[in-house]
């Protein structure tokens, strides 16, 4: 099932509207489909190039957008809408001891799962469940959203399409690594 949703959405890119289908793809990775808006992005910049600022936007836009559906879900629809898709990824067992640890956190995790390949659904739906303040959540998911996207972009329009492999295979590790790397440097200041 995934393998044919990520077909389907490769052929999106070569679409006359490939703008609009991810910003369409953007919106509902950030709250409820399975494949990251990634995916378009990389054929639809390295088709050209010189839209790939303007691709990195409407990414940037949408996903933000999306992901406050996410809160909605979250705020509004848990118990109906966000438990069972958070269920359906496996994250269900630990939704408590996840609630009273996340607002302690809730900052680092919105920018951790906007920039990883950690799904970003996730990160919305529990912090519109608890109660994160929206003006940190809608920030954060810009700042998250805007580093993933324009980095993709920035190596896409920079070095075309042997930086794809790399990109397609590896970018989530190089996010990781980062998230880690920062996450370490603030826990260090603050220890220190």
């Amino acid at each position: 099932m995934l393998r044919s949703l990520y077909n389907r959405t490769m052929a999106l890119a070569d679409h006359p509207h490939a703008l609009w289908w991810l910003a369409a793809v953007a919106f509902v990775e950030s709250s409820v489909f399975p494949i990251p808006p990634d995916v378009l992005m990389i054929p639809m910049i390295l088709a050209r190039p010189s839209r790939a600022w303007l691709i990195a936007l409407v990414a940037l836009v949408a996903s933000v957008l999306g992901g406050l559906l996410g809160y909605g879900i979250g705020a509004f629809f848990y118990d109906s809408l966000g438990q069972p898709i958070l269920e359906a990824m496996g994250k269900g067992d630990a939704m408590e001891a996840f609630n009273r640890k996340f607002n302690d956190f809730g900052f680092w995790a919105v920018l951790g799962a906007g920039v990883t390949p950690f799904p970003f659904k996730v990160i919305t739906i529990m912090s519109g469940w608890t109660g994160m303040p929206l003006g940190t959540f809608v920030a954060t998911a810009i700042l998250a959203r805007a580093l993933r996207f324009f980095l993709v972009a920035a190596l896409l329009w920079k070095f075309g399409t042997p930086i794809r492999d790399f990109i397609e295979k590896r970018l989530g590790l190089v996010f990781t690594v980062f998230v880690v790397l920062l996450f370490g440097g603030f826990f260090a200041l603050r220890f220190i």
